[in-house]
């Protein structure tokens, strides 16, 4: 893969000045600088720490201290419920499915992410941690996802099928499980779920790729869409806009 920093490059041409997050599934001797955990026995979701992760901090998550349940069964397989119990919450409490037996049918193709450590991380990217990254995410306005789902397609091929997909699910399952870590360069625009948008600004959707999909929008060079006249005339219009 890239070194991290080349991510600079469509980061400034599309003026994207918020730290690019990534998420890591490393060993305890993780070399991560300000690390931050959840409160024991307090539900907090994932994205209360987007204003950490802004100032630099990375959150430590286990299967012992993972934030509320949707964490905890998304991100490490860990169960909190009876699984008839789960599907009356999502359905009956949060109205996510038009009946039990399609929300039933969407978790047995919904696989919880299999972690090879024991934790996850969370915060800036780290160039020393590179081998643990498992997915890197954009948080960005509609103009700067529009660009970025451009560039998730400039190296695609076309019976490769869309690289890029929004998927229905929780925020932070959209962060890991959802874009496998695989030879398949893979997208997904999240940030969709309702019970954590209010912690993001308003302006904001989440752009998450894979390390494969990393490695190629990191490579996207000078004679792209980035250096073309669409891009510089939205960026002057919304300049002018203000």
């Amino acid at each position: 893969m890239s070194t991290l920093l080349d991510a600079t490059y469509i980061t400034d041409k599309l003026n994207i000045d918020l730290p690019l997050i990534g998420v890591y599934d490393a060993p305890r001797d993780a070399e991560f600088d300000r690390i931050i955990e959840p409160v024991s026995h307090r539900r907090t979701c994932v994205f209360a720490y987007f204003n950490a992760w802004m100032r630099g901090q990375t959150l430590k998550l286990s299967s012992t201290n993972y934030g509320c349940s949707g964490s905890g069964y998304w991100l490490f397989g860990k169960e909190t419920r009876g699984r008839k119990e789960f599907i009356d919450f999502l359905v009956g409490d949060e109205g996510l499915k038009c009946s039990r037996e399609k929300m039933a049918s969407w978790l047995d193709v919904s696989p919880t992410y299999k972690s090879k450590h024991r934790y996850i991380y969370i915060g800036p990217l780290k160039n020393s941690m590179e081998k643990y990254l498992k997915s890197v995410t954009f948080f960005v306005t509609p103009d700067q996802l529009s660009a970025l789902i451009i560039g998730a397609n400039y190296h695609a091929d076309a019976s490769e099928g869309s690289p890029v997909e929004v998927p229905f699910g929780s925020g932070c399952m959209q962060l890991l499980s959802m874009v496998p870590d695989n030879d398949k360069a893979k997208a997904v625009v999240g940030a969709s779920d309702l019970a954590m948008r209010k912690y993001l600004p308003k302006e904001l959707m989440a752009f998450t790729v894979n390390a494969k999909m990393f490695d190629k929008l990191c490579s996207i060079d000078h004679e792209s869409f980035l250096n073309k006249p669409y891009l510089k005339d939205l960026i002057e219009f919304r300049r002018a806009s203000k």
